[in-house]
């Protein structure tokens, strides 16, 4: 099921069942959503992101970078990173995202594709480190990209449009029963920031 340009009530759940996806649209004023996306763009710590697949360690185009309350770790791809602290506009995006969703955060990992060319495969974040069936904040800032999920045993698909300047919630056990994934295409050339707010158990 494709939900292109989706009425944004924050309430709908885009899942049939098995967890909870909510979409609140644009969250931000374009005036506002493009000061962020230059902000990050500019002054956030990217690194090419990495991981060990099957034995083979690999760098993708994609950056990532990833900030927190506390320098803990988070491991993912048989990786490890350490948190920057926050910067003040992060602080503010994050605010933004606790208030809209009634949540709270202690970490960001950020993405940055550079165009459609860039995109990220099938997968869950059901990491370790990660609340069990915590929700995760994504923030979107740039080019407007598609975004689907899966379902892991019916194989069912939902899929939407991100805006420049929206918020994306994941929640209950959306991470156990679905994959999601950010598909590439030839048809984008401009770049895309994405913020997941997470949180991080840790002793």
């Amino acid at each position: 099921m494709d939900l292109f340009n989706p009425e944004s009530d924050e309430n709908y759940n885009l899942l049939s069942k098995d967890g909870t996806v909510n979409y609140y649209g644009k969250v931000f004023s374009k005036d506002e959503a493009d000061f962020y996306l230059e902000c990050l763009i500019n002054h956030i710590e990217w690194k090419n992101d990495e991981a060990v697949i099957f034995g083979k360690h690999i760098i993708t185009k994609r950056k990532v970078a990833w900030y927190g309350d506390i320098d803990f770790e988070y491991t993912y791809s048989n990786t490890t990173k350490r948190a920057l602290p926050w910067t003040k506009e992060l602080l503010e995006l994050k605010l933004v995202t606790e208030y809209r969703t009634g949540e709270t955060f202690n970490s960001c990992l950020l993405n940055l594709y550079h165009s459609g060319d860039e995109g990220m495969a099938w997968h869950s974040d059901g990491e370790k480190d990660l609340k069990q069936n915590g929700a995760i904040g994504s923030l979107t800032f740039g080019a407007e990209r598609k975004f689907s999920f899966r379902h892991k045993q019916t194989k069912e698909t939902v899929s939407l449009i991100l805006e420049h300047g929206s918020l994306l919630v994941m929640k209950g056990t959306c991470q156990t029963y679905w994959l999601h994934r950010l598909p590439p295409t030839k048809q984008i050339t401009k770049p895309r920031v994405n913020l997941t707010f997470r949180t991080i158990v840790y002793p």
